[in-house]
Formats: structure tokens, sequence, C-alpha cells
């Protein structure tokens, strides 16, 4: 392919995250709160967070983007993505100490094990355009998706490991902080990049 064909391939890889991930939010959203379970109602506040670091990177690869309204965005992000990390510590923390669990985990099983399937795809894809644009925007964009790669294995060892072991009450909430160390682990990475001098942009991943 050419330059003009790899662009587009990455555009639409872009909006295909974006649309991923907001479908994701919301089912993930639903049955979390629907079970009580943390861990799988904050991988889908995650996954709304996710599509805001898309979006800059579907703005950059649009040329229209500001880098001193990008580095104020990616902040904000950043922020976002730390807050979301301390609730879902906090939560988790409570649901250890009341010893609570949800009554089942295998919705989390089944949106983790898809968004496993997905992510990979998209992490590839992405990579191959990265290098054939030479792009730095889309192998960040790229580590962002591998950041979600992480995260849904976090979720569906978690759930698999409940479903077969429903004696480990305290597996959601372990999952829940897991979720909650990586994630912050990301917004600190944004954070420290957009303060950074050398940003130039991109999903503010911190990679």
């Amino acid at each position: 392919m050419n330059q003009d064909q790899w662009r587009r391939r990455a555009l639409w890889l872009s909006a295909l995250t974006i649309a991923y991930n907001l479908v994701e939010g919301v089912v993930s959203m639903a049955f979390g709160w629907a079970d009580d379970s943390i861990a799988l109602f904050g991988f889908g506040a995650d996954s709304f967070i996710e599509v805001a670091s898309a979006l800059l990177v579907l703005w950059k690869l649009l040329d229209h983007g500001n880098l001193a309204r990008e580095r104020k965005a990616t902040l904000g992000i950043g922020w976002l993505f730390l807050a979301l990390a301390a609730g879902m510590a906090g939560g988790a923390l409570l649901q250890l100490m009341a010893r609570h669990h949800p009554p089942t985990t295998v919705p989390g099983l089944v949106i983790s094990a898809l968004s496993l399937a997905c992510m990979v795809f998209l992490w590839r894809a992405k990579r191959q355009a990265a290098q054939a644009l030479d792009s730095a925007t889309l192998e960040a964009d790229a580590a962002c998706s591998l950041a979600c790669i992480q995260l849904s294995t976090v979720l569906f060892a978690g759930s698999l490991l409940f479903l077969l072991l429903p004696g480990l009450w305290w597996v959601d909430a372990a999952a829940a902080l897991g979720l909650a160390l990586l994630i912050g682990r990301e917004g600190l990475g944004m954070v420290r990049a957009a303060r950074s001098a050398a940003f130039t942009g991109g999903c503010g991943c911190g990679h």
C-alpha cells in the first residue's frame, strides 16, 4: 500500500477503536452496576476515557491538532485516569472489608475475552501502520491498545478464577485493585508526558 492508503487505514483503525470502546464501556458499566462488580464497572469506565484518548489521536491524524490544546487535554485525561484508579482502589478495599463479592463473573469473562480478541487485532494493525507511516503518534496509539490488552487480561483472569473457584470471594476486589494499578500507571504516564517539554501529542500514554 502507498502512504495515502496507510493513512486511510490508520484513520479507520482509530475510528474502530472509538466505536468499540463506546460499546464496551456502556455494556461493561451496565453489567458491573447490575452485578456489583467493581472490576467490571471500572473496566467500563476506563473504556470511556480511552475514547477521549483515541479522539486525540484521530484529531492528530487529521492534522487539525493544536499542540497546546492537546497538552491540556492529555493532562486532563491523565488526571481522570488517576481519579478512576483511586476510586476503584477505594471501592475494592471497601469490598474486601465487607467480604462482599458479585453473584457471578460471567459477564466479565465474556467481555474481557471479546476485548482481548479485538485489542490484539488493533494493536498489531496499528503497529504495522505506524511502521509504514513512520508515525510516533500511531506508535503511541498502539501502546494504548497494548495497555487495554493488559487490563483485559487482568479482568479475564480474575473472572475466570472466581468462576472456577467461587469460594474465593475476594477475587473481584483483587482484580479491581490490579486494574486500578494499571490504570493509575497509565494516568501517571499521561500526566508526565503532557508536562514534558518533548510532548508531541498523540494518545498521551506516556510511551
